[in-house]
């Protein structure tokens, strides 16, 4: 199953082309079957209005950076394609699906299906219900190094949120419960060596032959002192007391 996990940030809390709020980040995450795939989607945006002090401070981005990033418009075909028609995961996700939607419509596409949400705060609410469940907290919980998210940033946030949401859906560990019908192609690919196809071989000999202890008197000769002719005599003392 593929997945989009992704995050945005804003000018604000509401989307508006007259003096209204605009995306000026998104960041995605692609994932396969709960596994992360490398692939990656990340594009800054001039959002065509000034950033106010309060978000700007939340993320770091300011008007002057901003200044020659490209319109949402000329990338929305790039996001369209790169996120397909997987499921879209985001924390507070109406937040994202609003503004990401009200950016498509405004440049002539067709928005997201709201179908295709999925909310890891939800989750998480219904799975840790009174506790806190911003991404900080969440990562805390789950033991998530956070320590490069020094400002709100949409391709970082999506990396956390990436883990927490494996987390939020059984962990790592997810794919282990498997009955046993789906097991049986794994157990197959194993060579397993039963009596039935064992090849048996005749027992190898231990005991040197008379050549051979000719041959080892023979060396033991032409040692001085040989130490082997003492542990000999060890021996034969251990035994006979």
């Amino acid at each position: 199953m593929r997945e989009i996990v992704f995050d945005t940030e804003t000018t604000g809390f509401e989307p508006g082309l007259d003096g209204g709020d605009r995306m000026v980040e998104i960041g995605c995450i692609e994932m396969i079957d709960r596994i992360e795939t490398g692939r990656t989607y990340h594009c800054y945006f001039n959002p065509e209005r000034s950033m106010p002090a309060a978000a700007e401070e939340v993320h770091g981005l300011s008007d002057a950076f901003l200044s020659d990033k490209p319109l949402f418009a000329s990338k929305a075909e790039e996001i369209l394609e790169f996120i397909g028609d997987a499921n879209l995961v985001a924390h507070n996700a109406a937040f994202d699906f609003k503004f990401l939607n009200a950016e498509l419509e405004w440049a002539g596409h067709a928005p997201v299906s709201m179908d295709r949400m999925v909310d890891t705060l939800a989750i998480a609410r219904a799975k840790h219900s009174g506790a806190k469940l911003s991404l900080d907290a969440l990562c805390t919980r789950y033991g998530i190094d956070r320590s490069q998210r020094v400002k709100h940033g949409a391709l970082l946030d999506a990396e956390l949120l990436t883990q927490v949401y494996i987390e939020l859906t059984g962990g790592r560990q997810i794919g282990l419960g498997l009955d046993a019908e789906a097991a049986a192609p794994a157990v197959e690919a194993v060579n397993i060596i039963s009596p039935s196809n064992k090849t048996v071989r005749p027992a190898r000999p231990h005991h040197a032959s008379a050549e051979e202890r000719e041959r080892h008197r023979a060396f033991l000769e032409k040692v001085d002192d040989p130490l082997w002719e003492k542990l000999e005599a060890h021996i034969a003392i251990r035994i006979s007391g």
